[in-house]
């Protein structure tokens, strides 16, 4: 008791969503990220470069480097969001995975909210 509250819990469509997806070059991260930040998609992009990813595609073993990027949306923005990311890179198959978070601070999802323009939605 007495404690200030630090996270909440949020259903499938009303909190904060994190979406995963690999880039070939920062360039084109940057540029992808900015456009879904310029139509309000997202609230962010963590863009991490030097990742090394190792997969099999089309029945080959693989290795590239790459860009691994982390976007913050709002659940009720998540499909919506990811398809947009599908659209606008450059792969043919790029793997873009969503999922709803179960907790977060309240200040992250008001940030989150704000920047996306669904505060109407809580």
């Amino acid at each position: 008791m007495g404690r200030a509250q630090t996270g909440t819990r949020c259903t499938v469509s009303e909190g904060p969503a994190l979406i995963w997806c690999p880039f070939p070059s920062e360039e084109e991260a940057r540029r992808v990220a900015g456009q879904l930040l310029d139509e309000r998609l997202i609230a962010c992009a963590n863009i991490v470069p030097g990742m090394i990813s190792i997969f099999e595609w089309q029945g080959e073993r693989g290795e590239a480097r790459e860009v691994g990027v982390l976007l913050k949306t709002h659940g009720s923005l998540l499909e919506k969001s990811v398809a947009r990311l599908a659209d606008l890179h450059s792969y043919d198959t790029p793997a873009v995975a969503g999922w709803i978070t179960t907790a977060s601070a309240q200040a992250t999802s008001a940030w989150i909210d704000g920047l996306t323009g669904t505060e109407a939605s809580r």
